[in-house]
Order: structure tokens, then sequence, then C-alpha cells
């Protein structure tokens, strides 16, 4: 990297003699791991520099070092560098470590003034402008005016603050030093990463399920003419050889069918135009609405029960929201706006947030608890683990510290004596949120005014817990969080009995997780492990089995002799593990050797190297969950999932899921994958798996959502039915848009626009993606405009072509003369009536304009409802006559 740098480089060695120890045991190391690695490895040259040559290219650049030593010591130049060499001798800078604050207002004054004593100029660095403005009214109400003049506040990111040693130079703090915060985030560019499409790609060969005529196998896109129009077509093969060639605009009525668990068979074809299909179709719908009765009453019992409606935001609601240090991410903000909306509305909330660990959930229920308890009410928020209860309550305390309020756990690191004593003060009021594991279902446990319950993780909890909480949702607000909600979770909300908020947006400078699916090796294992020890990290290795925990413990110590390992499971004694744990934490600890009780609460961002034993022992959401304790910082983090070489199919699929999904925000999507390998199961009720396999577990999502809504008395769209024909190509080309995978989407995309207005939007984001659009895809999409806008006034069918055009209306249709006088009139259109009842119209271009734009726009007028009606709406309209 070094010979990229321009000449005028300035390199800044903060340790000489550490570096150069670094350099040569990096390039020791590479070199040994390929020696082990035999002739099947790159040469080490591919990876590092030799030592020697490390030193020489650094040696080339003007170089500014540091060292703990006396000023002015001196050190030797290196032996590889040029005798002429101009670099500057070695010196000691004194920086002191900032004065402590921890949220003494007095101490601060006392600080400032010892500052301005010493001659020193003062800078504090916050995290946003509402932090500025919260220290300058503190000072201000504190010290006066004049304070404020010898102190600079500023917007700026530093990790901490500092003082420089000489007398009369500096004093630099942050508001983390002041408020008593611990990680800091940095101000630069938001960075978004692209969320994945919920949308299963199909492939030739796959099984897919037209919704009319059941399942069949997908061949490829075909080009096919019809009545001088060409377009692009799916073509589906039936049993008997039918074939099915579906319109590219009707790729609404199509479903990839997948199983509903692993392992399942592959589904028999359905022959063309027999009953087999409408006859299972109507079987499932009918054991959905069997099932789904019950989780109606539910839902409207929860519906109708006399919620509380929580006041709007106070100011002291705004000071908090606005002391958080860290950038709320678009996702974040929106699962917080709709939270505080159900929050304020008499009807008892259900909400599942999901989002991936790290990515702001925790900080959304905060606010949700401490918007409820200003009202005087209580809040509950109850974790599957104890180590997890027991870092919701430092959370929550740090966050809330500034404000009265009262915050207790309950679990069983608590002694028998102290659970009794949060148990009265519940009961009386006193405690105003208590954060607790399964212990807080207890039936001796009763509130004064319970406000508002929060569950993270659901789905570690157990069938008597979860029958407890279902009892509590028909009259208490509860918020789920979950990172990947367990499919029957994650199905309800999907078909509309939870409301769903999804957080995919990532924290700026988070990055994705790499993950390697690879058999036990220990050379890799080696390197994996000591290039994190190099960066002053810290490593998880997990294990499947309790019994042969210390047996792999053994193994690992071979592997790295001098790193701190520990083990930690459940079947320890209790203050033990907790003890541990913390070590851990508090980086005492190098390597914790563990089984899955990590899996949840753990929150340490200093380690960021995963190594899962046994991986294919693990479910698939558990795995990801695994992963999800590393790289909750701004360090590459890795994930290293070990198997046997003959590891099972299943196992293995399951496991390409994890190693293929490491984008930033891919738990919603990997608990949408686990809904499909793990089945359906008990969705709606343990009888709903075979249905699900049957017709496909996306068309029985589809069934169960169009019954859903039937049900509750909501319309869902079915998609145009007037036929529009456009003479000439209709369709993406292939040197257009590259790929069929890519057009699929597209298509797909496109039937299911049901606006004007969002074929509008398409239209911009193909010319932002693929440059401008040639006259197929000009034809394709005002199509789809016509699709559209043909349904809303209720044409049957029309068909363009390039100088004139044929629109027939429905027999029931009731065109308003007046407006559709007005939408044709103004347009450089020959209008002629062919027919009144049903109305049918001819129109011929009379001018230069293209009819098919034109027709397109005087369709848009004739279709807005909010357009003044002309005068003359009843203005007679014979067959044979033309109007202009």
């Amino acid at each position: 990297m070094i010979e990229t740098l321009p000449p005028t480089t300035v390199a800044l060695v903060l340790d000489p003699e550490a570096g150069v120890e670094a350099r040569a045991r990096l390039w020791a190391e590479t070199r040994d791991a390929r020696r082990r690695a035999g002739s099947r490895a790159d040469p080490p040259e591919w990876l590092a520099v030799p030592a020697p040559e490390a030193e020489a290219r650094l040696a080339s650049l003007r170089r500014l070092e540091f060292e703990n030593g006396d000023a002015g010591a001196g050190t030797p130049p290196d032996a590889g560098m040029p005798p002429n060499a101009d670099v500057p001798r070695p010196f000691d800078l004194p920086v002191e470590p900032p004065p402590a604050i921890d949220r003494d207002m007095k101490r601060l004054l006392a600080e400032i003034g010892t500052s301005r004593a010493r001659g020193e100029r003062i800078l504090i660095l916050c995290d946003n402008d509402g932090q500025i403005e919260r220290l300058e009214e503190i000072l201000q109400e504190r010290g006066g005016r004049a304070l404020l003049r010898d102190v600079t506040l500023a917007v700026g990111s530093l990790s901490g603050g500092f003082r420089v040693g000489i007398p009369g130079t500096l004093l630099v703090l942050t508001d983390h030093e002041v408020f008593r915060r611990r990680y800091r985030r940095h101000r630069t560019r938001l960075r978004g990463a692209a969320t994945i499409e919920s949308v299963a790609s199909i492939e030739p060969g796959d099984y897919v399920v037209h919704m009319d005529h059941g399942i069949g196998r997908y061949v490829g896109l075909q080009r096919v003419e019809v009545q001088g129009e060409t377009i692009e077509t799916l073509e589906i093969r039936y049993a008997d050889g039918d074939v099915l060639r579906l319109p590219h605009y009707r790729l609404d009525l199509i479903e990839r069918w997948s199983a509903a668990g692993s392992g399942a068979r592959p589904p028999a074809v359905h022959k063309l135009g027999r009953r087999k299909w409408k006859q299972l179709k109507k079987r499932t719908v009918a054991a959905i609405e069997a099932t789904a009765v019950e989780l109606l009453q539910l839902y409207a019992r929860r519906q109708m029960a006399p919620g509380r409606a929580f006041p709007t935001d106070t100011a002291w609601q705004r000071e908090m929201e606005s002391a958080f240090l860290y950038e709320e991410t678009p996702d974040q903000l929106s699962a917080w706006d709709e939270v505080r909306a159900d929050l304020e509305v008499p009807i008892p909330m259900d909400r599942l947030v999901c989002g991936d660990v790290g990515f702001g959930k925790t900080e959304v229920a905060i606010r949700a608890a401490f918007k409820v308890v200003q009202d005087d009410a209580q809040v509950a928020v109850l974790a599957p683990t104890t180590i997890l209860a027991d870092q919701h309550l430092g959370t929550f305390r740090e966050r809330l510290a500034g404000f009265p309020v009262h915050i207790e756990a309950l679990s069983r690191f608590r002694t028998p004596s102290e659970q009794r004593n949060v148990v009265s003060r519940l009961r009386d009021g006193t405690v105003d949120i208590v954060i607790g594991t399964h212990r807080l279902l207890s039936r001796d446990v009763r509130f004064r005014d319970l406000g508002l319950l929060i569950v993270d993780e659901e789905q570690r909890f157990g069938v008597r817990q979860k029958e407890r909480l279902k009892e509590v949702r028909e009259t208490v607000d509860v918020l789920t969080l979950s990172a990947t909600p367990i499919p029957r979770t994650l199905h309800l909300a999907l078909g509309g009995l939870r409301d769903l908020s999804t957080i995919r947006t990532p924290p700026r400078n988070r990055m994705p997780i790499i993950t390697h699916v690879l058999p036990w090796d220990d050379g890799i294992l080696e390197e994996a492990l000591r290039r994190e020890f190099d960066r002053g990290g810290q490593v998880f290795f997990v294990h499947d089995r309790v019994e042969t925990i210390a047996a792999l413990a053994k193994r690992v110590r071979n592997l790295m002799p001098e790193a701190r390992a520990e083990i930690a499971h459940g079947q320890m004694p209790e203050r033990e593990l907790e003890d541990v744990m913390h070590r851990f934490v508090r980086a005492e600890i190098d390597v914790l050797i563990c089984t899955s009780i990590i899996e949840n609460g753990l929150d340490v961002p200093s380690a960021n190297t995963m190594v899962v034993h046994g991986a294919h022992n693990f479910g698939l959401a558990q795995l990801y969950q695994l992963r999800g304790r590393v790289g909750r910082s701004h360090r590459r983090a890795y994930c290293y999932l070990v198997v046997p070489e003959n590891v099972a199919p299943e196992a293995a699929q399951r496991l390409r899921v994890l190693e293929h999904h490491t984008e930033l925000g891919s738990g919603y999507q990997v608990a949408l994958r686990d809904l499909e390998l793990r089945g359906a199961g008990n969705l709606l009720g343990g009888e709903q798996s075979g249905f699900a396999t049957a017709v496909g577990i996306e068309t029985y999502q589809r069934l169960v959502e169009s019954t859903l809504r039937r049900l509750k008395g909501e319309s869902g769209h079915a998609g145009p039915s007037v036929r529009v024909s456009v003479d000439g190509e209709s369709f993406l080309p292939d040197d257009y848009v590259a790929g069929s995978q890519v057009k699929m989407h597209l298509y797909r995309r496109l039937a299911r626009l049901t606006t004007w207005e969002e074929v509008r939007d398409f239209r911009a984001e193909l010319e932002d993606r693929f440059g401008a659009l040639p006259p197929p895809v000009e034809r394709l999409l005002g199509a789809a405009e016509l699709r559209i806008l043909g349904g809303a006034v209720e044409a049957e069918w029309i068909r363009v072509s390039e100088e004139d055009a044929r629109i027939s209306f429905e027999a029931t249709a009731a065109p308003r003369l007046g407006l559709l006088t007005n939408a044709l009139g103004d347009r450089q259109l020959d209008v002629e009536v062919r027919r009144l009842e049903p109305l049918s119209l001819v129109l011929r271009r009379a001018g230069t304009e293209p009819l098919l734009p034109t027709l397109v726009e005087a369709l848009g007028i004739l279709a807005d409802p909010g357009r003044s009606e002309a005068e003359g709406e009843n203005a007679p309209v014979t067959a044979g006559g033309v109007f202009r």
C-alpha cells in the first residue's frame, strides 16, 4: 500500500519498536501458514510484505515518531534508512487523561476554573447541536455568561478527552465525560446498506404456483407475437406436456413454490384445466378460515378493549431523546414514530419491532418506557436470560440517569429478600420500571398500574410463559423486540394480526460480518485468533454441548497457550457464571469458550471474532443471533462456522443461507428464510403445515393475507382486468437490462403497481439505473399505464397502433361525457363514437404527437376524480359523430 502514497506523505509512527515487531510477526505468521497449507495456497508475498522490505518502504517516507521516553532522548536511526535521511528525533508529548466529571456539574465548573487559572484553552466536543444547547443552558445557569466566553462548545467526535501536560496549553472534554457515556459515534456521512429484496428469485427449473392453474415448472422467458404485439412471457410447463405462456404484466399471479420445511418432497405438477388445484386451494382457504377466526377474535378483543391513551410528548421526553449520543437511522425514527402513535391511542398496542442486533431496538424501547412512566404508569421489561436482563438494567439506568425514574431488576441473580423487596415496591408503585426474566410472569408479581410490557426475544420463552403473555396482551400495551422472530410471530405480523416495524438501516460505520463455513483447521483458526488478539480484541468460541466443552477448551488452549481462556455455560453455579461473564466484559478474558448462553445479551464491542464449533447443530435463527454478538463496533468482524466434512445436506443448506446473508439488516430476511426452511408448523394451528407444503409457503402466505383481509371486511387489489394491446415490441431488451433474474424482478414489480404515479416513479428508476428508455420499454410502460387507467375508467379493452386506438367500455360503465369531451377534445385526436351501448370509441392521431403518450394523458385526466367536471356534461354523443 505504501507505494500508492504520494511522495509528500508524512507517516505518523506511534510506537516504532512495536511496529517493527508487529511487521516481522505478520510476515512470519503469513509465511508459516502458507507453508502448512502446502501447494494449494497462494504465495505469502501475495498477502504480506517481507519484514526487511516493509522497513525499507517505510523508511522511504518522512516520519513523525512518538515513543514513551524522555523528550529529546532520541534513538539511533533505523538500519534500513538512507544515511542522509532527514528524520526528526523521537520526542515525548505529555498528554494526561481528562478529569472525571460523571454528571457532577459542580466538578465541571471547578475544572473549568482550574483550567482558566492555568491559562488553558477549554474545548468541549458534543455529538450534536442538542447537546451543545443543553451544556450552554447548564453553564449559563450555574456560571453566568462570562463563563461561556471562556469555554468553546463545538460539534466533534473523539474517543475521549485529554489535557496537554504543558501548562497553558489545552483541555479537551467530550460530552461523554460530562454526562458519563461510554461509546461515541463518528460524525461521518451516514452509510446505509441496501436491504435484500423480499421477493424470491425464480430460475429455470423451479416449481412455480399460478394462482389460477396450480403448480408447474418454470422453463424460462419467451418472446411471442400476438396480433402485431411482441411481448415477453413466462413459459410454465404442466403435466402431460401442456405449456402456459403468461404475459409479463400478469406476473402478479405467480409465486415460487418452496416447501414449508427442509427435506420436503418435490410437489406434483398439476394438469391444466382440471379441478384438482381449485379443490386444494378451496380446502386450504377453508382451513385458514377455521383457525384464523380464533386469532381474529383475539385481535378484535384487543381492538375493543379499554386501552390507555398516553399523552403527547413532554419537554422531558424531547430532552431525553435529544441526549441520545448516536444519530438515529431513518428506520429507527420510523419505528419510534409508529410506537409513539400506538401509545397515544386508546387501543392496546401489540407491535413487533424487528431489527438486527445493535440496530437500535433498545433505544426505541427506552423511549416508549419513558413516555409511559411520565403518565404515572409502570413498565415491565421481560428478557430471556439473567445476563440480558442485567445488561438492560445498566442500559436503562444509564440512559435515564438524569430523570426521576426508579428502575429495578428481578431475576435469579437477586437474593430472595431482594426479590421480595422489589415485588413489594412494584405493588405500591415506587418502582417505575422493572427488568427481569420470566420471574416477572410469576403470580405473586403484581403491579399498581402496569402500562407497558416490553418483551425481548420472545422466541426464547417457553409455552407457559407465552400463554401468560397472551393473557396480558388483551389489556396492556405490548412491545416485542426481536432480531430474528420465530416463524409464527413473524407470520402473524405479516398476516396483519400484529403490527410490524422493521429496522434494516445499519448504524454508521457498521460493517457486515464476514462469515465462513469450513471444517476444523488448526492453521486457519490459529491465524483467526491471533489476528483478533493483535488488534487488542477478544474471541467467542461457541460449542454445542456442555459435556464436551472442557475437551474443546483444551484444544483451544493448545492453539493459543498465551491466551487467557475461560469456560461459560448454563450448568455452572450462578455466581461463578456471572463472574466469568463480567470478567469477559471487562476484557480480563481473551477467549470465552461457551455454549449458546451468550446468544442473547452479551454486548462486548471489543469481541469481533467468533468461532462456532458444531455449527450444523444450531438452528438458523440461533446462529444468526450468535453471530450478532460480534461486529457491534466500527471494526470488521469475522465468524467461522466449523462443521464436519460430511455435514447433512439440510444443515449445509441452512449454513449457506447464513453465509450468504451477511448484509447489514438481513435478520428480517433470515427470519423469512427460516419460515421457509423450518416449516410453517404452528403458524395458525398445527394442522396448517400440510397445506403450506401442498401449495408452497409463499402461496400459503398469500392466501392467509387475502383470507384475513376478507374476514376483516377489507378489500384487496386483484389487479387490472382491462385487456391492453399495443402494436410493436413491448418488453425489456437484453441489451438494456441484462440477466433474466433482474428482468423477472422488474416485470414482477411492474405487474404489482396499482397507480399511475407508481408507474411514473418506476419509469424514472429505469432511466436512472439503465439509461434512456428504448422504444420497446416506452411501449411496455405505456401499456402498464393504460391497464391502470383503463381499469379506473371501467374500460374492457384498449388496442393501440401507431395511427389509431380503440377503447371499449364495460357494459356496466357510465362514462361522464363532459369529462370525456374535455379529456379527449383538447388533444390532437379525432374521436369517433362507434357504439353507444356499451360505449366504444375510435381515436385517430390528428397531429404530430405520438398516440400512446397522448392517450395515456387523456385517460389520466378522465380517471382523476379531483378534476372539475366540464360544462355540458350531458352533451349528446351520437354514433358516427366526431368531436375535437
